[in-house]
């Protein structure tokens, strides 16, 4: 059942591809947030208040007065709170097996590949203090072959998963990077189609501009 939430939930983030993905689905879900931004230059990331709630001590994380049963939670993860929110509003979750399955498959792929890959090119190539031609090499090539696999995904497909979903919004925020990354978007129509797509949303342009 769609939840609505009459107090604000807390995101505790930062502006970076993985920070921006919860307030952009807060804004597609229409619910109250507060930004309690974390500075990761300033390493806020290792605070203790902040790693009672994400001990991993990786933004973002939320704290949702509302929780389930009515009691306030705490959810760390990226993905995971894309799929508490989805879950808790009924929106961009599907509740279908089958189509929940292909959201899954297309959001571990984001966090667990092209999240991480694509961070892992932006460091070596840009903001590593000493330049290793070996891991840029590596990390731009596995980054051009993960924007394969999504060019090939989205044949045919408005949308990673078919419908707009939490897959959509988990990937969107490393794309729209793709000038850092050493791909040509201009050699991937369905990505840039895609990617103008979702950028043009009211809601997603809310949520990257809230951080």
């Amino acid at each position: 059942m769609a939840a609505v939430n009459a107090r604000p939930i807390d995101v505790h983030t930062w502006s970076t591809p993985n920070g921006w993905k919860v307030p952009i689905m807060l804004e597609e879900c229409e619910l109250p947030y507060r930004i309690v931004p974390v500075n990761i230059a300033k390493n806020e990331q290792f605070a203790p208040d902040f790693l009672a709630i994400s001990p991993n001590n990786k933004i973002p994380a939320i704290v949702d007065p509302e929780g389930p049963g009515g009691q306030p939670i705490t959810v760390f993860e990226s993905g995971a709170i894309l799929q508490y929110l989805g879950r808790k509003t009924g929106k961009l979750y599907p509740a279908d097996e089958r189509a929940r399955v292909a959201v899954d498959e297309w959001l571990f792929w984001q966090v667990a590949g092209f999240g991480p890959m694509l961070g892992q090119t932006h460091h070596f190539t840009i903001y590593a203090p000493e330049k290793v031609p070996y891991a840029i090499e590596r990390f731009t090539a596995e980054a051009k072959r993960l924007y394969g696999v999504l060019e090939r995904r989205l044949e045919g497909r408005e949308y990673i998963a078919d419908q707009f979903s939490i897959a959509d919004i988990a990937t969107v925020t490393w794309a729209k990077l793709n000038f850092k990354q050493g791909v040509e978007i201009g050699t991937l129509p369905n990505v840039a189609r895609w990617l103008e797509r979702v950028l043009a949303r009211p809601a997603v342009q809310r949520g990257l501009a809230a951080i």
